[in-house]
């Protein structure tokens, strides 16, 4: 598979809560689909949660190999809150994910690396409840073949793993194959086999799936 071809993702939405020095950091971790998104998920939880001091929020949002990175320390000492957060989301592999530390404060000053442990330690431990997924890059063939040939090519492709996405009966068969980008070249390889040499895929396209 090729080095772009696949990312990680949260696997649920999560919330974990911890407590250091009586302050208390809830850390919220969702997967968006977009930048907006995620700003979405922060303005809700700073409206659900307008009593707490702080609101602050890390994103890695698109696919490899250039994500949006965004953070923000929203009134923490600066580098203290969404840049330790951020790093662990890095970390992680993660993107199209959004995290969010609301913390209440309890009276006594951290000191700048008390917060980037406390920060850190409370998305890391919502990471750990929400898992992670991968999301693959899937390139898309079209083939088309006969009537009096469909049904045995589409089962000696499904018999060899080839991922049959869609079969469209009109004038000829169209059938919408799924393959990631580094096995394009087996894939070839098998349809021409499969189809004795008459069958030539065309890329319809590529889409992430997962």
């Amino acid at each position: 598979m090729s080095e772009h071809a696949s990312y990680l993702v949260v696997g649920r939405d999560a919330e974990v809560e911890i407590e250091v020095r009586r302050s208390r950091f809830l850390a919220t971790v969702a997967r968006v689909a977009s930048e907006d998104e995620a700003r979405g998920v922060v303005e809700r939880l700073r409206k659900r949660h307008h009593d707490a001091r702080h609101h602050c929020s890390a994103m890695v949002v698109g696919p490899p190999p250039v994500p949006v990175q965004r953070s923000s320390d929203d009134g923490e000492p600066a580098g203290t809150a969404g840049a330790p957060m951020l790093e662990v989301l890095r970390g992680a592999g993660l993107s199209d994910t959004v995290a969010v530390v609301t913390r209440w404060f309890g009276g006594t000053l951290l000191g700048a690396g008390g917060l980037v442990r406390a920060y850190g330690d409370a998305v890391r431990a919502a990471l750990e409840v929400a898992g992670t997924r991968e999301r693959r890059l899937l390139r898309e063939l079209g083939l088309e073949v006969d009537h009096a040939e469909a049904g045995r090519v589409e089962g000696e492709l499904r018999a060899r793993g080839v991922d049959v996405l869609d079969a469209r009966w009109g004038a000829s068969v169209h059938l919408v194959l799924g393959v990631a980008p580094a096995d394009e070249e087996a894939t070839r390889a098998v349809l021409a086999e499969v189809t004795g040499g008459a069958g030539e895929p065309v890329v319809l396209g590529e889409r992430w799936t997962g």
